[in-house]
């Protein structure tokens, strides 16, 4: 059973439904109406972070759950809080200006890689059954 990447991943989903009722606060906030998704450089901000984790989810997701069958449901999960982390990092910078969501963005982009690049040697490993 794969209890920690489970925990991880409810927490990412969790972190992304935030985003989403974000976005929508800052809609009724700044007056910007559906469809549109552009207004406020404040809503547009909160849009922005919301949007960028939609982008990172299907490589983020699929590769949690790859190193946690291949190669650590402990390690897969601890790297998944650091994503999260770095989403959070990257929400919290982006909210007070565009230049200050970089941090946040290259701790999720590290966790990410490691994921990725853990799955990558997990398979490839398991394939040739070493």
């Amino acid at each position: 059973m794969f209890h920690y990447t489970t925990i991880a991943t409810l927490l990412a989903l969790m972190f992304y439904f935030y985003t989403s009722v974000n976005v929508a606060r800052a809609r009724m906030l700044y007056g910007v109406k559906a469809p549109a998704i552009s207004g406020h450089p404040d809503f547009e901000r909160v849009f922005r972070v919301q949007a960028n984790t939609l982008e990172w989810l299907p490589i983020f997701l699929p590769s949690l759950w790859l190193f946690a069958y291949y190669l650590s449901d402990a390690f897969a999960a601890a790297l998944g809080g650091v994503w999260i982390i770095g989403r959070v990092m990257y929400m919290i910078g982006y909210a007070d200006a565009a230049p200050k969501r970089g941090a946040g963005f290259a701790v999720q982009m590290v966790a990410a890689a490691a994921l990725w690049g853990g799955s990558v040697y997990g398979v490839v490993h398991q394939m040739l059954g070493k």
